[in-house]
């Protein structure tokens, strides 16, 4: 299914187009709409299936109907800070043409950071994400007005319970409004969600995704390797392995245009796809690989879906993707039509948990490649996983063309980021 064919109002499908969102996940399928008739749900699906869309379009959606306020009209509870920034980046993105504001509320920060939420929930945000105990703590400063909320949304609920959240989540759940829209996603059902569903929804939809996994004709590796040593690993991936047909991707546009120009300069016939770029120039691009005219395209995810291409030989994550789904669709670029491919990851030391995290959500963990001059795969030790700082958000302009679109046009497909 079509974002475009969903309830959507034209500023939220304009955004999702210059996101170059197009098609829907499988819970994003179901999900929205149902929100969208203003039902609460409860949806076990895991994270990296989409589902963060799946609940903020549906209330961006609704707010952008409407004048907007500084009073709180949704609250999003999630268990980390770093869940929080990323789902506030993602809302400012969805709601670039609309006036609605954000704020993510979170533990871990001086007395600056509790200065500046204190003012911005003070101030007003339509939408505040936040995590249970630093928005309690808040709220019992007496400054936090939950009247108005119309919209309690509750992402990877399993894991708040895990961490312990339970009764700070239904200390806030009681200043909401008894009449609101609840939706609680989660990536397990044990009786303590149940029970909490059961005291928090009324008469939800359950939705149920059964996460798509890679393909067993995909032959995945992985090299832990340091940043700086990542360019040459990926030159001797082209020497061992395959030097045509592939798709190398990086999580940032500045590293794709850097590095397409380092392997020109080798004489390797690379062509780069990202967000810079103007429609024509990336057909050009993707005709000329097509032809075989270029051997190795170093693209940001906005080829990662729905590029139809079906004899890649290589897919390489130069940078571990943003999260699970990113990964699946990434390395799903190569064995199609029946075809064999390999997928390649190169795993930096800051990178490894975020893999482990990758590891973990397919299932499988993924055979380390043996690096050039080493008798053995190198491991992480696990001193140095334990000291693996958690990961920055990335923040991007989400916007990708300056002259404002309504309903795309007919164009080469291209995929959703994040």
């Amino acid at each position: 299914m079509q974002f475009e064919d969903l309830d959507l109002t034209d500023d939220v499908l304009d955004a999702l187009y210059d996101m170059h969102f197009e098609e829907c996940t499988p819970i994003q399928e179901k999900a929205i709409p149902a929100a969208l008739r203003g039902n609460d749900l409860i949806a076990v699906a895991q994270t990296g299936t989409g589902k963060t869309a799946a609940f903020l379009l549906p209330v961006i959606n609704e707010l952008g109907k409407r004048e907007a306020s500084d009073r709180i009209k949704c609250v999003v509870m999630t268990p980390t800070r770093e869940l929080a920034l990323q789902i506030d980046q993602q809302l400012q993105g969805f709601s670039y043409f609309l006036p609605i504001s954000s704020l993510p509320i979170y533990g871990g920060t001086d007395g600056a950071g509790y200065a500046r939420q204190q003012h911005g929930l003070k101030t007003g945000a339509e939408v505040v994400i936040a995590t249970p105990g630093r928005l309690l703590a808040h709220i019992s400063m007496g400054y936090v007005d939950l009247s108005a909320v119309e919209f309690f949304i509750l992402d990877e609920a399993d894991r708040m319970l895990d961490m312990g959240f339970y009764d700070d989540i239904m200390q806030i759940a009681s200043r909401l409004p008894k009449k609101r829209q609840t939706l609680m996603f989660s990536a397990t059902m044990p009786p303590k969600i149940q029970k909490m569903a059961k005291s928090l929804l009324v008469n939800p939809e359950e939705i149920k995704i059964a996460v798509s996994k890679p393909g067993d004709n995909i032959r995945q590796l992985a090299y832990n390797v340091d940043e700086t040593r990542k360019e040459s690993l990926l030159l001797h991936l082209f020497e061992t392995i395959n030097s045509k047909r592939v798709i190398v991707f990086s999580s940032s546009k500045i590293k794709v245009k850097e590095l397409a120009r380092t392997l020109r300069r080798l004489k390797v016939r690379a062509g780069e796809m990202h967000s810079d770029l103007d429609q024509s120039v990336r057909e050009e691009v993707m005709r000329n690989f097509r032809a075989g005219n270029v051997d190795i395209l170093v693209a940001t995810d906005i080829v990662a879906r729905g590029i139809d291409i079906d004899d890649i030989s290589m897919v390489v994550n130069y940078d571990v993707p943003h999260d699970a789904e990113d990964y699946v669709h990434r390395i799903g670029r190569t064995a199609r039509a029946g075809e064999s491919g390999v997928a390649v990851t190169l795993v930096s030391p800051k990178e490894r948990r975020k893999f482990k995290f990758i590891e973990d959500f397919i299932g499988k963990r993924i055979t380390r490649g043996q690096m050039p001059g080493q008798e053995k795969p190198s491991e992480p030790e696990k001193a140095e996983a334990e000291a693996d700082g958690p990961q920055k958000p990335r923040r991007r302009n989400p916007r990708f063309h300056h002259q404002k679109r309504r309903r795309k046009p007919n164009s080469p497909s291209s995929g959703q980021k994040e």
